[in-house]
């Protein structure tokens, strides 16, 4: 069986590229088509295959400012040609799962999410707050078209499998497609507790982008006058370490971008890992679980299925500072069960989902050419 993996760019080493990295293992042999790829940016077993990229891997600084290329990707990855392949894998929260295939070809897409800035969170990204009124205007009708074209080619893969049942409900509200729930992998053997104490501080680790309402962590940080450590980067670094030192003085510490070590390190020590964006899944929640430490989500999407409130952590009711602060004080006169919060992270093993994966797969293999889930 010739398989092709699809992936929308290769830039970095997050959750999606990890469930990437498992069916790279699972297909060694597998090509991988891709609209960018910044060589060396992902694993050695990411980057070991054939890589085909798109005409945005030649446009001027792709490498740097591809999201401003978002318009061109519908063209770009309808470029693609499968013919000799029998099975297509696309790993999908951009365009990637709207890849033309042969009629004979199986088209399975791993669905991280439906996009999120052409649907439901057009403002967190391109709101006149962030871009300005006559960027975000003009924006607004951009994102109107693609959000046309990402319906108008739902029909493309034979099935869907979602990260959660969250993404799930919404592959079913902007696709009318049904998708099966295959979690994605946490290396739950490298996250793992160990003998260390945890302090009284709080603990983020994050890329930093407006939908992950990081602003609402520092805000809960000033009012419960605790500690908070932010592990990441991104575009709203500059923003938020403002905000910081407006707000919170010198209790908030950023540590930039960590080695996978110093991340687990990190979990390890802090009182509690904190979540305050509505996430599709959320791997970082689950790493921290994997390392016995407790976890405070806001109570919507991914987290609900991940954290198990007062066993395993805390669910926030309301996306607010004071909210946060109020969880903040409830960890802390919270006695939690290492050994029970850690296994409950194992249900989200690589193993399990390497396995669900493959069974996904030869179903839909055994399936007629045409058959639509």
């Amino acid at each position: 069986m010739r398989t092709a993996l699809v992936h929308d760019w290769l830039t970095g080493m997050r959750g999606g590229e990890k469930a990437l990295e498992q069916i790279c293992a699972l297909y060694p042999d597998a090509d991988l088509f891709t609209l960018l790829h910044v060589p060396g940016s992902v694993s050695p077993t990411v980057e070991a295959r054939r890589v085909h990229t798109s005409l945005v891997q030649r446009l001027p600084m792709a490498r740097r400012f591809y999201r401003h290329y978002l318009p061109l990707f519908p063209l770009a990855i309808e470029q693609f040609t499968f013919d000799p392949f029998d099975l297509v894998v696309s790993f999908s929260h951009c365009v990637a799962k709207s890849v033309v295939t042969p009629g004979r070809t199986r088209h399975l897409c791993y669905c991280f999410t439906p996009m999120r800035y052409a649907w439901d969170q057009f403002d967190a990204y391109f709101g006149p707050e962030r871009v300005g009124p006559i960027a975000s205007a003009t924006l607004r009708r951009v994102m109107a078209r693609m959000a046309r074209w990402d319906r108008g080619t739902a029909g493309r893969p034979n099935r869907y499998l979602a990260i959660s049942q969250y993404v799930a409900r919404r592959i079913r509200r902007y696709y009318n497609r049904q998708a099966t729930i295959v979690y994605p992998p946490v290396d739950t053997a490298f996250y793992h507790a160990d003998a260390t104490v945890p302090g009284e501080h709080f603990l983020i680790v994050s890329a930093l982008v407006p939908y992950k309402r990081i602003e609402l962590a520092i805000d809960a940080a000033r009012r419960a006058g605790a500690r908070l450590r932010i592990v990441g980067d991104g575009p709203e670094r500059a923003a938020l370490e403002r905000l910081a030192g407006a707000a919170a003085g010198d209790s908030v510490e950023f540590l930039g971008r960590l080695s996978n070590e110093q991340v687990r390190d990190q979990y390890r020590c802090a009182a509690a890992v904190v979540l305050p964006g509505e996430e599709d899944f959320g791997i970082v929640p689950v790493e921290a679980q994997a390392c016995g430490r407790p976890v405070i989500a806001l109570g919507r999407g991914g987290a609900l299925e991940t954290v198990v409130d007062g066993e395993t952590g805390v669910l926030v009711a309301e996306a607010s500072g004071e909210a946060f602060a109020a969880a903040f004080e409830r960890v802390a006169r919270t006695r939690f069960d290492a050994v029970r919060i850690r296994s409950h992270a194992e249900r989200f093993s690589a193993a399990r989902y390497v396995r669900e994966f493959q069974a996904a797969v030869d179903e839909t293999m055994a399936a007629p050419a045409g058959r639509r889930w």
